[in-house]
């Protein structure tokens, strides 16, 4: 039998720049996917970035990504992971030190 899991990582989470989701141990998946939504962005493109690491300490770009210029949502696939993902997000800065991008982040996996 397959096993699923579904987590959110961040909900309605406010951002400015450079931001990324906690580390998630996924070793025993065989697949995950990322569902991105932006509920508000103020100006500029919010950009999503899988991370792997074999420890959960250093990260390393994937090479998977996605990007919402407005409001709405996305998704990344990604197999081949190895144990711990995370996405780094970011935010366009607007100059004045405000939030710009208010984020929910699920993550779904699969074996």
């Amino acid at each position: 039998m397959r096993q699923f899991q579904t987590t959110v990582l961040e909900r309605k989470t406010a951002i400015r720049g450079a931001h990324a989701t906690e580390p998630f141990e996924a070793g025993w998946a065989s697949e995950a996917i990322y569902f991105v939504e932006a509920h508000e962005l103020a100006g500029g493109t919010l950009r999503a970035v899988v991370q792997i690491s074999p420890d959960g300490i250093r990260w390393i770009d994937e090479g998977s990504a996605c990007e919402l210029a407005e409001p709405g949502q996305t998704f990344v696939r990604v197999a081949h992971f190895g144990g711990f993902l995370r996405l780094a997000l970011n935010a366009p800065e607007n100059g004045d030190g405000d939030t710009t991008a208010l984020v929910t982040v699920h993550l779904a996996l699969k074996s």
